[in-house]
């Protein structure tokens, strides 16, 4: 059966006995500017079994001792390996189930062709990135992938599978599925539980889904698979196997597991999937300079007081062009006119590359308004950024090629993909 990019994979999951609470961490590029939380997961953590010691969270990533911590992680990955940390589900999918304050949701866990993915931003290929990728970001996440045995994903990807063929077929028959893991998860991120999909039946419906969907894409712009979050992780992936794939032979190319990236799908429609707006921080900037920033990707910007958070989220989501911001003074809602595009992300995201390229300050993209707003003052500006709308996001894709990078989120910052499954991606 053709597998339009999407197939079962070999998934290694914690043995019995594993903590899984302990185990499951939540996606490195969450709180990237709050070590604290980080202290907090390796207070619990401790010397346990986890997915802590074998990712490095983003937090870390320019610190002086990042070799010695990649170097921990690959060790460490060994160590798991030869000490039957993990259990082999061979060529299965892993349906899961995330119950979190934002409501129940469902995915898959399958392995994606990194032959049929291009992050480039006029790409027409099966699986794209949805948010422009900042190439920079990729050379220091390789540098941790080079010599690692296994991978361990938080890729979301999306579909748009509108008549539920997919994934909801298997939520229905959920009971009847072996449950292979069942946990809370640390620090409010709410429980999931992973129901083993391997019986011929079940596959073959999945990937016949699959598809359906294919077969009723426009041929000259075939967007199967979109984004949702880990863009950077997966393009990280694909950058790793275009050199790899230079030393094979053909018959290697074919199925050599680095060809893959080990993600989990979910479908747009599904109601517990919530989008959440990913903000800025300008560090170090008076207002005076962000709003000259501001009028050079403007022709005009009127702004007013609001003296509440829910009102000022009311009036940025009203009208296209508004965003709100906070320099310590309190809430500010900007609304701007005569911009390249009506996305407030988009006109932010160009006053962010003016500021850095005269080296005026930095930047940070924040999970969660109440994240951000804390950081406002002492020379920060906050700035929170209105609604993505679920319903046009594919249609949006389509006509603009992408959103700019790190635009939304799915869900909360402590309610995003945890790492739980793996996959060998070395012979």
């Amino acid at each position: 059966m053709k597998e339009f990019g999407f197939s079962p994979a070999d998934i290694l999951i914690p043995r019995d006995g594993i903590d899984l609470e302990k185990w499951a961490v939540v996606a490195c590029d969450q709180f990237t500017s709050d070590r604290s939380y980080w202290n907090k997961a390796e207070a619990i953590v401790g010397d346990s079994p986890s997915t802590l010691h074998i990712t490095l969270p983003e937090v870390y990533l320019e610190d002086s001792d990042k070799e010695e911590r990649i170097k921990a992680i690959d060790s460490t990955m060994e160590k798991y390996l030869e000490e039957g940390v993990f259990r082999t589900l061979p060529s299965s999918f892993v349906l899961v189930e995330r119950k979190t304050g934002s409501g129940t949701r469902f995915g898959l866990v399958g392995k994606l062709d990194l032959e049929e993915y291009d992050y480039s931003p006029d790409s027409l290929s099966l699986i794209r990135a949805t948010e422009g990728t900042i190439l920079s970001r990729i050379p220091p996440r390789k540098e941790i992938r080079k010599n690692a045995t296994l991978e361990i994903p938080h890729i979301m990807v999306l579909i748009s599978d509108e008549k539920r063929l997919v994934i909801e077929p298997l939520k229905a028959k959920k009971d009847s599925l072996e449950v292979v893991y069942d946990t809370d998860l640390m620090l409010g991120g709410g429980h999931i539980t992973g129901y083993l999909v391997n019986s011929g039946e079940d596959v073959d419906g999945v990937m016949k889904a699959i598809g359906k969907l294919h077969d009723s894409l426009d041929k000259s712009n075939p967007l199967l698979f979109a984004m949702g979050d880990g863009n950077h992780s997966l393009a990280t992936a694909k950058s790793a196997w275009e050199d790899m794939k230079k030393t094979l032979s053909p018959s290697e190319l074919e199925n050599h597991p680095a060809r893959y990236a080990l993600v989990e799908i979910e479908n747009i429609f599904d109601e517990g999937l919530m989008f959440e707006p990913i903000h800025r921080v300008f560090f170090g900037l008076k207002s005076d300079s962000f709003e000259n920033a501001l009028r050079k990707h403007s022709s005009s910007f009127r702004k007013w007081k609001v003296e509440s958070f829910d009102k000022a989220w009311n009036e940025i989501n009203e009208k296209p062009g508004r965003f709100m911001a906070d320099d310590g003074t309190g809430l500010v809602v900007y609304e701007t006119e005569g911009t390249e595009k009506s996305l407030s992300a988009w006109t932010i995201q160009s006053v962010i590359d003016t500021l850095l390229s005269e080296d005026a300050c930095k930047v940070d993209y924040i999970h969660g308004a109440k994240e951000t707003l804390s950081l406002a003052g002492n020379g920060n500006i906050a700035i929170i950024l209105p609604d993505i709308h679920k319903e046009t996001f594919f249609s949006a894709i389509l006509h603009d090629k992408a959103y700019p990078r790190k635009t939304f989120s799915i869900g909360h910052a402590e309610e995003k993909r945890y790492y739980m499954e793996a996959r060998k991606i070395v012979r």
